[in-house]
């Protein structure tokens, strides 16, 4: 496994942060990590990262224990931090080869790097002359300098614009064929787009360890319609493989069923048979943001 951590607790003082947190990411791996703020997400990539020590527990990161065997955890990771920090007066190259110095790299895996980061066009310029999604791929190239196994990534597209988006995209994909990365993220759509599973935290917890690939494919499906006529919840209730059903405005239901199938021409149906008229009629499966609210905002 690339990170194993098992049982971790963090408090600070009287606030607990992490309450016995324990997962896996395999190699190779591009896994989400969602939770609100104040969840506990910076909190264990810092643990990971050996920045803080956990009060109990124990994390893995390439084999090497994070307590006790830190340098060999940091040479295995490269970490964007959310808040890139950059020297600004430093042109690209000159930045890079600062940290190669650091990392003890040669020089002609800061060529490479620059390459496979697309940066070459910019190389020549001031960190302070490119734009913010240049310097994320600037600090995603310090980053990945010294060829780590892990990749953990602090809100890398935020304050990017649609363009630069779907670039950084485009980038974590390539870079995650042959690393292992942990994203975190606030954008839904950003883990979709880029993971292959999503962690999600909750007041410290561990609460969702989901494979993306299941839950678009899930069996649950909600069907709103719309009818002309109000028309008794116990009704739909019979309806076959119903779950839940809710009216939530005027004479629109959601009607949650447990089955694979499309379950609009059952609803469709039901609508004639009862001489009703079906206003709109659409499915939704359950989605990672709706996943999310159930998890997160639960008493």
């Amino acid at each position: 496994m690339s990170i194993n951590v098992e049982h971790l607790t963090k408090s600070y003082g009287k606030q607990l942060a992490l309450k016995d947190v324990s997962f896996t990411i395999k190699k190779g791996e591009i896994v989400g990590f969602l939770g609100p703020n104040g969840a506990g997400k910076s909190t264990l990539m810092k643990v990971l990262t050996t920045y803080l020590k956990a009060d109990e527990g124990v994390a893995l990161v390439n084999g090497f224990n994070v307590l006790t065997d830190a340098r060999n955890v940091q040479k295995s990771i490269g970490y964007l931090p959310e808040h890139n920090p950059l020297y600004l007066e430093m042109y690209v190259k000159e930045y890079l080869q600062f940290n190669a110095e650091v990392y003890k790299v040669s020089k002609d895996r800061i060529e490479e790097v620059i390459d496979q980061i697309g940066l070459s066009a910019e190389a020549h310029k001031k960190i302070g002359q490119l734009s913010k999604g240049y310097r994320q791929r600037v600090g995603l190239a310090a980053a990945l300098l010294h060829d780590p196994h892990v990749l953990i990534l602090d809100e890398p597209t935020t304050g990017l614009d649609p363009n630069q988006l779907l670039e950084i995209r485009k980038l974590i994909r390539d870079i995650g064929k042959n690393k292992t990365i942990l994203l975190s993220t606030h954008i839904m759509k950003e883990v979709e787009a880029v993971c292959d599973r999503v962690l999600i935290i909750n007041k410290g917890s561990l609460v969702a360890d989901q494979n993306l690939s299941d839950l678009r494919e899930a069996a649950e499906q909600i069907i709103e319609v719309e009818f002309d006529y109000r028309v008794e919840e116990a009704f739909l209730l019979k309806l076959p493989h119903v779950t839940n059903v809710k009216n939530t405005v005027g004479f629109v239901y959601e009607i949650t069923f447990t089955h694979s199938k499309d379950m609009r021409p059952v609803v469709f149906d039901f609508a004639h048979d009862n001489q009703l008229k079906t206003l709109q009629l659409s499915r939704k499966n359950k989605n990672l943001e709706s996943l999310f609210t159930e998890l997160t905002t639960a008493s």
